[in-house]
């Protein structure tokens, strides 16, 4: 990704709109033609997971995502099958990469895990995530098990933008990275300098810009993959070895996606089955729910290029299911109901921002002890987010409020840069219950509104459900709405339909958030005993 887009007057959909050149493809046969054979539906996973590199170690398929600002960050995804996916860890335990990322007199919002690299290094069977930040330097994390623990090997001074590590087959590894202008480096045998670097490839200026690199050796061949942000994909093929000479093909531009009103699928990895198809899962942008991944099946020309394969001119909404071993067991649901059991939170969630590890605990539900003193939601730290399932899905949580103090405000937010939540506000001994919406930042991710009251309602009792139900389809704003119960049955709206934008340059998409802040004193808590991520 290219945050310096944010800041050029063509935005991408005026490059949309202006780009010119036909996706090339082989056509599939048509879903009734292949009604025999098992088939999946695009996008695999309607979350929000973006700028996807996917590996597969044995049998099993492993993918990272950005997470930008959310802590911990990179997850790694896990599968059997290429379709039904798990979030099995994190590859960047903690956003330690100054103070910003602590809320600690400054904010990361759209800064922290941008496009990153996943590998396996067979040689020591280990997982490696290469990414840089703040364009400084780069960070290398490795772990034994996918799920973790992951620690970090090294910090390299040159900051590889967009990177795609590859493990050649002699065991070395070599680094792909840049925007527009193309590089290679050659990182020493134990991963943890850089030996050599070398600008490989510049892009014509008649496509633009390139970044995004994934960087393969197929059959003695060296490839990088490159996407045109946000409607393109290339590649660069080498037979003369890692640092070129490089030639260019186009993949896909302008490919209609497989998600009404979303994007041209792209900025994702290659990745081979056990039993030799390949497939190229993307990301979709699918806004106001995020960029969602989409999978589908690649074929090679007889001189070596990849060629998606494609359903009436378009990237399929469905194809046939991937030929793969039977897998040794069902993955977790991204969906579901946690009553955050056990020592420590599921790899479902990440904070907005590091977290005060002090003011949170799981165990018999989650305890949230207020952990900053503001009036401004993206000021407060441990905010707990999790990712909204498309296309509408519900988010309904209990609360125990019997620890607020006065001045405290909790509660289940839609959380972007432009928010609203329904919750509690503590005030002179009394509890309400509230719609809040206005929170907005402006194109700096600088704080314009801090919240307006829209709806009240009183309160009875210490516990209440609160429920968000989002509307994440792409295309257009969309609605969220809130409502409370008091006995986790019937359920009360409150407040007006608040609406989700799609404007794509905060680049996350939305979450449900829980939150616990106070706007007079530290010292109060609550206590979210159950939370239940459903769909229609």
């Amino acid at each position: 990704m290219d945050l310096s887009w944010t800041h050029q007057d063509l935005s991408r959909r005026r490059a949309l709109a202006a780009a010119t050149g036909l996706a090339a493809g082989a056509l599939l046969p048509t879903a009734r033609a292949s009604a025999q054979a098992a088939t999946f539906t695009n996008p695999v996973i309607w979350q929000d997971f973006a700028d996807i590199d996917v590996i597969r170690v044995g049998d099993t398929y492993y993918a990272s995502a950005s997470t930008m600002h959310y802590s911990p960050g990179a997850p790694v995804l896990r599968s059997y099958d290429l379709v039904n996916w798990e979030i099995a860890g994190h590859s960047v335990p903690t956003l330690d990469f100054g103070t910003k990322y602590d809320l600690n007199g400054a904010r990361g919002y759209v800064r922290g895990i941008w496009a990153s690299s996943l590998a396996y290094r067979p040689s020591n069977r280990t997982f490696y995530w290469l990414g840089q930040i703040d364009f400084a330097r780069t960070y290398v994390y490795t772990a034994t098990a996918a799920e973790g623990p992951w620690s970090r090997l090294t910090t390299i001074s040159t900051p590889y933008y967009d990177a795609g590590l590859l493990v050649d087959s002699d065991d070395t590894l070599y680094v792909a990275y840049g925007n527009t202008t193309i590089s290679v480096a050659q990182l020493s045998p134990d991963g943890r300098s850089q030996v050599r670097t070398q600008q490989v490839f510049t892009t014509p200026s008649s496509v633009g810009t390139l970044e995004g690199s994934r960087f393969y050796k197929i059959n003695g061949q060296y490839y990088i993959f490159l996407t045109r942000p946000a409607n393109g994909q290339y590649i660069l093929k080498s037979s003369a070895g890692p640092f070129g000479p490089y030639t260019l093909r186009q993949v896909l531009l302008d490919l209609p996606g497989p998600i009404p009103g979303g994007g041209v699928p792209h900025q994702g990895g290659l990745v081979q089955t056990q039993n030799g198809a390949w497939y190229y899962l993307a990301f979709v942008d699918a806004y106001p729910g995020g960029r969602v991944p989409a999978l589908a099946p690649v074929t090679w020309t007889s001189d070596g290029w990849p060629v998606v394969q494609l359903v009436g001119g378009a990237w399929g909404t469905s194809y046939p299911s991937p030929a793969v071993p039977t897998p040794p067991r069902q993955v977790t649901p991204m969906t579901g109901v946690d009553t955050f059991d056990g020592t420590a939170l599921k790899p479902r969630w990440e904070w907005n921002h590091n977290p005060d590890t002090t003011k949170w605990a799981v165990g018999n539900g989650l305890t949230l002890r207020t952990a900053t003193v503001t009036n401004d939601l993206y000021w407060a730290r441990n905010t707990l987010t999790h990712r909204i399932q498309g296309p509408t899905s519900t988010a309904t949580v209990l609360l125990d409020h019997s620890a607020m103090r006065d001045g405290d405000r909790a509660g289940l937010a839609l959380l972007r840069d432009s928010s609203a939540w329904i919750g509690l506000k503590r005030d002179g001994g009394t509890t309400r219950l509230v719609m809040v919406n206005g929170l907005t930042m402006d194109g700096n991710w600088n704080t314009i509104g801090t919240g307006t009251e829209a709806a009240s309602a009183p309160v009875q009792g210490t516990r209440v459900w609160l429920r968000a139900n989002a509307d994440i389809r792409p295309g257009s704003a969309r609605p969220g709405t809130f409502s409370y119960s008091t006995d986790g049955t019937t359920f009360t709206r409150l407040g007006p339909a608040f609406s989700m934008g799609n404007d794509w340059r905060f680049f996350m998409g939305y979450r449900f958030a829980l939150f616990n802040h106070a706007t007079q004193a530290l010292g109060g808590a609550v206590r979210v005993t159950r939370f239940d991520l459903s769909t229609p």
